[in-house]
């Protein structure tokens, strides 16, 4: 019990380092994007700025987390990560537009960027980003993995930074700025979509996945004695842990004795449990007994 506690501590200490890391690195890109001219180097400080509501929510999260399910959150609070993954795509996708309304109109009359400060906040966001990523790649949480490979991302997003300012510093094709940063914002879009449909997906309680409802039905149905499943729901807290509540009908030889009981809910829990639920409700119902919800 001691040594979870103790990595519970630490992944909340490893990931509000990262945090704090992140977002100052964040305010020095957008004095350096400003002082820079670059739109490039803006458009990496909106990612960060997006990455930095994400850690921080991450880091909320990590210690909410641990509170226990009280009567208003009775499933605990995983569900708020889905507001947190909600506010951080919007963030990202506001920041975007007006990256794309500064660098679209940049392709047409390029402006040569102060190369020298774009290799300066280059080298630096490469090393702070690579730090951090350091930091988390100990880390065996969920949540320290999910967020290495951001930081990873923005490693790569420098390096990218870092070459095309060196090219610039040696020709004169101001043009790569701009292209860079249209570039990497469309990218960073389509990635933000992607994540806000899924997103918006389970906010509406839609399955997390469709071979898993079905392996589930399929699981249950091979039980020995259970006949049918109706009213099968199965829907995600946070995208991580599901949820799933079911009707199981089983045979009714004459009687339906303790044992008989005891045996098919043991099965149950016993085929379930590779899927690892965090929430199962499973209600036994006999042969042509009526469905209290049926008419639901």
């Amino acid at each position: 019990m001691h040594v979870h506690d103790h990595n519970d501590t630490g992944s909340s200490r490893r990931i509000g380092l990262v945090f704090f890391l992140n977002l100052s690195f964040t305010v020095i890109e957008f004095i350096g994007g400003v002082l820079t001219n670059s739109t490039a180097i803006m458009a990496d400080a909106v990612h960060d700025l997006g990455d930095s509501v994400s850690i921080g929510g991450a880091w909320l999260l990590d210690r909410l987390s641990k509170r226990s399910p009280d009567d208003y959150f009775t499933y605990g609070y995983r569900r708020l990560s889905l507001l947190g993954a909600l506010i951080n795509g919007l963030v990202l996708v506001a920041g975007s537009i007006w990256v794309l309304s500064e660098a679209v109109p940049r392709l047409a009359d390029p402006v040569m960027p102060v190369t020298e400060g774009m290799v300066a906040l280059a080298l630096l966001g490469v090393s702070v980003n690579g730090v951090a990523a350091y930091r988390l790649s100990k880390g065996r949480t969920l949540n320290e993995k999910v967020l290495n490979w951001h930081l990873l991302e923005d490693v790569l997003g420098w390096v990218a930074v870092l070459v095309v300012s060196v090219i610039l510093m040696f020709t004169d094709w101001p043009i790569l700025d701009p292209l860079l940063s249209v570039a990497f914002t469309l990218f960073i879009l389509m990635n933000v979509m992607r994540n806000l449909w899924a997103t918006g997906k389970l906010f509406v309680q839609a399955a997390p996945n469709k071979t898993l409802t079905n392996k589930v039905r399929k699981i249950l149905l091979n039980i020995e004695g259970v006949r049918d499943i109706h009213h099968q729901h199965l829907w995600s807290l946070d995208g991580e842990h599901h949820v799933l509540t079911a009707h199981v009908v089983v045979e009714h030889q004459g009687r339906f004795d303790p044992e008989f009981y005891s045996d098919i809910k043991r099965s149950i829990s016993n085929s379930l449990e590779g899927l690892q639920l965090s929430h199962t409700t499973i209600e036994i119902e006999l042969e042509k007994e009526t469905c209290r919800d049926e008419s639901r």
